[in-house]
């Protein structure tokens, strides 16, 4: 069965070809299930989990950093901001 991708070149198979158009790769020369598996993006036996996270979210150190909240003034303009809006309404 031919997949939908070719392993090969990237091109597009189609439906019940016997070969890729435009490389010409077939079961002999390169459609194998393991192949077909790569394209999915799953990770092999040589995964490597930690390097994994190291590489994407950095040291442990780095995450445990505390996120900074709104700051004071913030909150301080938004109840004043609320008390001009009630004394319009009940004035």
């Amino acid at each position: 069965m031919a997949p939908e991708i070719c392993p090969e070149c990237g091109a597009v198979v189609p439906p019940g070809a016997a070969c890729c158009p435009e490389c010409g790769a077939d079961e002999q020369t390169g459609w194998s299930a393991r192949a077909q598996a790569q394209r999915l993006g799953i990770p092999d036996e040589e995964f490597d989990y930690d390097a994994y996270v190291q590489e994407e979210f950095g040291r442990e150190e780095e995450s445990k950093v505390r996120p900074r909240g709104i700051a004071w003034y913030w909150w301080a303009v938004a109840i004043v901001l609320i008390l001009v809006l009630l004394s319009r309404l009940f004035a």
